[in-house]
């Protein structure tokens, strides 16, 4: 295999300024308005670049959704490689101003969303122009999501639909640690609980009452129990609220449950379990809704293959390709679960996701930019 693009064929300077353009537009998750200005920036320099464009209209409130496309014969039903990117971050509106002004620091670029994942996101597009420019071997799908930081709630069902006829899925969420990718992701489940009892005079009728804060407090301890270091599960109570007074008995208490698991049995086990639970006061009840928000992501044996050929691309570039497993999810969840091969975390390295240290080394835009140009191009039908 030999690579036809290099880090001195990436013309970084204007990579850059285009990042911060992007970064400039600030694009909390349920802001349709503002991811949609972003959208309207990108489509257009797709157009520009002869590239095929697909813009759908929004849903619940949310932005739209845009797939960049490589040209093709008009009904082609070859398999695709299929990139995953979104628009979204988890800052709110004005923390460019404030806690993380767009600044560089010698080889870190800081600013809201630059790691998570708009330089991945950028990178994308401008791999898939080189991409098309100097041939690919199978036509490469690039879809912006609007909401992956909110549980991709609008976009999955359009994900998976195109996952249906995909070969391989690249996601450019940002690189770990150095510079790993991530080959596999726990599957994430989210619960929102409603604990209700009983109120009444904490002083002057307290048997009156059922605590729902107790009947909560036993619940937290319950629902940490199940967490198993060794086989990778994580059972978290996330946010508690309860109560309306010093001087009475709760009736009412609300709490937020986060569940990581490595795989679709933990999954089934533990979800189960939580959905089972029931209170030991029968003056209590439990309002438990949630599910699985993202299926686990296991490695597959075509998985390890992709990798390997990721890795042999990046050797020739420099970079030792390292895979990681990691605890949160990504869109990239779906289509593994739906058995495509798929390769996550090949956007920028930096560190500080969903901080406001949150930065990129631009050292590895131009790098990790031919990676994923070498790899849209060398990827072949099974």
């Amino acid at each position: 295999m030999t690579n036809s693009v290099s880090a001195a064929d990436i013309d970084d300077k204007a990579l850059l300024q285009e990042l911060v353009a992007w970064v400039e537009i600030e694009t909390p998750s349920h802001d349709a308005h503002a991811v949609n200005r972003l959208v309207d920036r990108v489509g257009g320099l797709a157009k520009s670049a002869s590239l095929d464009v697909e813009r759908l209209p929004g849903t619940l409130g949310l932005g739209d959704i845009l797939t960049v496309r490589s040209p093709r014969a008009e009904g082609s039903n070859e398999k695709s490689v299929l990139v995953l990117a979104h628009f979204d971050t988890v800052h709110a509106h004005g923390v460019i101003a404030k806690q993380l002004p767009l600044r560089r620091d010698g080889d870190k670029l800081y600013g809201p969303g630059i790691y998570d994942m708009k330089s991945g996101a950028l990178m994308a597009l401008e791999a898939l122009k080189i991409a098309v420019a100097r041939g690919s071997r199978m036509p490469v799908d690039l879809v912006f999501v609007p909401d992956e930081e909110i549980g991709s709630l609008s976009s999955r069902a359009y994900m998976e639909r195109l996952a249906a006829s995909a070969g391989y899925t690249l996601v450019v969420e940002p690189a770990r640690d150095g510079g790993k990718i991530v080959i596999a992701r726990k599957g994430v489940a989210m619960y929102d609980i409603t604990i209700r009892g009983r109120a009444s005079h904490a002083g002057t009728r307290p048997q009156d009452g059922r605590s729902a804060i107790r009947a909560a407090a036993r619940l937290v301890l319950d629902l940490e129990a199940l967490n198993d270091a060794e086989r990778g599960i994580t059972v978290s109570v996330g946010t508690i609220q309860g109560g309306t007074g010093r001087n009475t008995i709760p009736a009412e208490c609300r709490m937020q449950v986060d569940v990581r698991v490595p795989d679709d049995k933990a999954a089934a086990e533990i979800t189960a379990g939580i959905e089972a639970m029931k209170p030991v006061d029968p003056d209590i009840t439990f309002e438990i809704t949630g599910q699985m928000n993202r299926p686990p992501f296991a490695q597959s044996a075509d998985g390890v293959k992709l990798f390997d050929t990721a890795a042999e691309i990046a050797a020739k570039l420099g970079i030792t390709l390292e895979g990681v497993v990691t605890g949160g999810g990504s869109d990239g969840n779906f289509t593994a679960a739906l058995g495509v091969p798929t390769l996550d975390g090949l956007g920028a390295d930096g560190a500080g996701a969903h901080t406001f240290d949150e930065h990129i080394f631009v050292s590895s835009l131009a790098p990790r930019t031919a990676l994923l140009a070498n790899l849209m191009m060398s990827l072949e039908p099974k």
